[in-house]
């Protein structure tokens, strides 16, 4: 894991997410701690137990932008899912196992993306050779025509010296280097990635079963080719790739991943709030309350079984997060709950928080529009007081209609910029100043109508 401090994850969260320190702070620690466990004496190291955490906030504050940047600043295996996706095991649905084997495939597929970087000059000599052989001429005199007979018999050098064919071979080389083949077409056997597809609709997943049809099928058939005319440029990089994966070792890139999962593994699940019960005079809500004891074992530790191999939960990061609007996190079931000591609870954003996001972060919705519109070489320039007003009329929006936080900014930049946007093509002025007039002659009618507002923003 790259040993990040506290300090330092906070500080790289700060130049994308405005605000929510508190929050910061607790997957800055819950992070540090993963890099801590693995320094312990080994004897203690399996003991301790990773501190789940839940963000609680209303949509559009940044919980899933903080697990975002998350997974791009730690060298951490990180996948995204829905709790609401998942259905108790007996439903149609995806059963919740299923998050630990996509987090899986992920890291092994990352890894081998990795390797193959890695062989990726080694290879490319290779297809380089491989070129070559394409590209030499067999023989110096013309080819004859072959007889029916003589059609499967290998074409075979028969000029001079060993020299001149190395003389010939080098110049070729030069020539391929420098692109003056480029143009030029050879005939490529290539692997035929068409083959038979079979579904099978179960409430069990095949990893289960201990089948992987995709492999056994794969094993049944023999790999089939296909000649391809191509020019030599694509014809290299085929053959280069080719290469690169028969140079991995994914025996090796599978034990890494699976190791990696299991010591440093996070998975942020989004939207925990609607798998939690609410009270209700019609009995308990089965399928709900099945997802949450579906997950519990995965969040306590336990062992699930993929195509390959087992892999162990017990030290993988779950971060939850949920709006809990409707619900209260005491909603969950009490297991549930014990497994996600770490609460933390998200501010609301407003107007002044809104001005930050329009104007600090690295991509920052106005550099966003600015950049689209240089585009059309319009040079568009935001004044202060326009963007104090787009952030007034936000927070005034969402106090009247449905709180969507951030997400309010842009439905509001889009209704504004919509006539720039849409004749920019076409503009012959190409400077457009917004200020602070411009913002309420374009947003006025829609501002004071709430009715009016609230569909369109």
């Amino acid at each position: 894991m790259n040993p990040l401090k506290p300090s330092e994850v906070v500080v790289e969260l700060d130049k994308y997410i405005i605000g929510q320190d508190k929050a910061k702070r607790a997957v800055a620690i819950a992070l540090r701690n993963r890099w801590r466990r693995q320094q312990v004496p080994e004897d203690l190291r399996d003991e301790i137990a990773p501190k789940n955490i839940i963000l609680i906030g209303p949509t559009g504050v940044g919980k899933t932008e903080i697990a975002r940047r998350l997974s791009l600043l730690t060298d951490s295996p990180f996948s995204k899912v829905e709790a609401s996706k998942f259905t108790e095991v007996g439903y149609v649905g995806r059963d919740v196992e299923s998050m630990v084997r996509d987090l899986l495939e992920l890291t092994i597929n990352t890894l081998k993306s990795q390797e193959q970087e890695a062989v990726k000059d080694k290879a490319w000599q290779i297809a380089e050779e491989r070129m070559l052989d394409l590209l030499l001429p067999k023989s110096s005199a013309p080819p004859a025509p072959r007889t029916e007979e003589a059609k499967d018999v290998p074409l075979e050098l028969v000029s001079g010296g060993r020299e001149e064919s190395s003389s010939t071979r080098e110049k070729l080389r030069d020539m391929l280097r420098r692109g003056k083949l480029d143009n030029r077409f050879v005939d490529l056997d290539v692997a035929d990635r068409s083959m038979p597809i079979v579904e099978i609709f179960s409430n069990v997943g095949m990893e289960e079963m201990g089948i992987n049809f995709k492999d056994m099928l794969g094993g049944v058939f023999p790999k089939s080719t296909k000649r391809r005319k191509v020019k030599v440029p694509e014809a290299i990089e085929l053959l280069a790739q080719e290469e690169a994966q028969g140079l991995v070792d994914m025996d090796k890139v599978v034990k890494q991943a699976i190791q990696k999962v299991e010591q440093s593994g996070i998975i942020f699940l989004d939207e925990i709030d609607k798998i939690a019960g609410r009270n209700s005079t019609h009995g308990p809500d089965v399928s709900r309350e099945g997802v949450q004891r579906d997950l519990l074992p995965i969040v306590e530790g336990s062992t699930v079984t993929t195509k390959y191999g087992p892999v162990k939960t017990d030290h993988i990061l779950f971060v939850a997060s949920g709006a809990f609007h409707m619900v209260k996190p005491s909603d969950l079931i009490p297991e549930l709950q014990g497994r996600f000591p770490i609460r933390v609870e998200l501010d609301a954003l407003g107007e002044e928080e809104f001005i930050r996001i329009l104007t600090e972060p690295k991509n920052a919705l106005l550099l966003q529009y600015m950049a689209l519109l240089r585009t059309e070489e319009v040079d568009v320039v935001f004044e202060d007081d326009a963007v104090e007003t787009v952030a007034k009329i936000a927070e005034e929006v969402n106090n009247r209609t449905e709180n969507i936080g951030a997400r309010r900014l842009h439905t509001v930049m889009e209704r504004l910029l919509e006539d720039i946007l849409f004749d920019a093509p076409d503009m012959k002025n190409k400077r457009m100043v917004i200020d602070k007039d411009y913002v309420e002659s374009k947003l006025k009618e829609i501002k004071d109508d709430e009715d009016l507002s609230r569909y369109i923003l």
